[in-house]
């Protein structure tokens, strides 16, 4: 019984650990939630469009993967600002 809550403490510590972010991180977090919330202030005033703010959306994205170490970010199939305006269709 005793063997079993080390082991479980050791996991529950692990995953606790695992889930801090780095100050990189959190940096890059930051950073990408102050351009999510600049796109969306642009978008609102009308300044872009919805698809001009998609396209900064998914860089914030690009930047928040980078710092988390993502090997995938940039790595799909699409390009930066390959969304489809459906609007237009």
């Amino acid at each position: 019984m005793k063997k079993l809550i080390a082991i479980a403490s050791a996991a529950a510590l692990g995953l606790g650990l695992a889930a801090c972010d780095s100050p990189a991180e959190d940096a890059a977090e930051e950073q990408a939630e102050a351009i999510e919330d600049q796109a969306d202030a642009l978008e609102d005033a009308g300044a872009i469009t919805d698809a001009e703010a998609d396209v900064m959306e998914e860089q914030a994205d690009r930047v928040e993967d980078a710092a988390e170490g993502d090997t995938d970010a940039g790595t799909n199939d699409e390009p930066i600002g390959s969304t489809i305006d459906e609007s237009t269709m």
